[in-house]
């Protein structure tokens, strides 16, 4: 009796686990996870992002003029890092330094390096996100022996498909406009060029 006393107190105390096993194991339980709403971001939080991809020269302008440009499509490369600080679950401030190389047609390169602050929004739709965002900034030119620091403006848009509540992975496209102001109006030129990029998005 004894004996028969202990198997049966081990086996009440092991009932509880067995159940949560059970419970764990079925799959019509939902998950925070799958419960996946806005709240997801909340005010606080932080993203940052690396981006590699190629860039496409699009319009020159001088004086309101479009001028044939001397860069070779379809391409260059870029890269960026960026960092963006949740405001409220929607909207975010940030920063962001990027790279941008362009060959031209006469076998130089153009070196770009914009730095910028940056504000934007996001929309979500169950595990995929969708952040717009505008930058202004400066950024420095390079090519052969010519620099120019000069201002530039960046909008933005990209597609995430969110793989864990910590990492992201998506496209983005970006337009920025890059002028090059000089002491001679007549010189003066608004470049645009165009991005698109395999970007990554890390979330704490």
């Amino acid at each position: 009796m004894q004996k028969a006393g202990v198997v049966v107190l081990i086996l009440l105390m092991g009932l509880p686990i067995l159940l949560s096993a059970q419970d764990n194991s079925d799959p019509s339980i939902e998950t925070d996870w799958d419960d996946y709403k806005y709240d997801l971001y909340a005010a606080g939080d932080q993203t940052f992002i690396i981006n590699l991809g190629v860039v496409f020269p699009v319009i020159f302008l001088n004086q309101g003029n479009r001028i044939a440009h001397q860069i070779s499509p379809p391409v260059g490369g870029s890269g960026s890092l960026i960092y963006n600080y949740y405001l409220t679950s929607r909207f975010f401030i940030g920063g962001e330094v990027s790279g941008m190389f362009l060959p031209t047609l006469g076998g130089n390169t153009v070196f770009l390096i914009p730095a910028g602050i940056r504000v934007g929004t996001q929309f979500l739709r169950g595990r995929f996100e969708f952040p717009i965002s505008f930058t202004l900034g400066a950024s420095w030119h390079k090519y052969l022996n010519f620099g120019h620091f000069g201002v530039f403006g960046k909008v933005g848009a990209s597609a995430y498909y969110r793989v864990s509540n910590s990492w992201a992975y998506g496209l983005s496209a970006n337009w920025f406009m890059i002028p090059q102001f000089t002491g001679n109006r007549s010189q003066n030129v608004i470049g645009n060029v165009v991005t698109f990029s395999l970007s990554a998005r890390y979330h704490f």
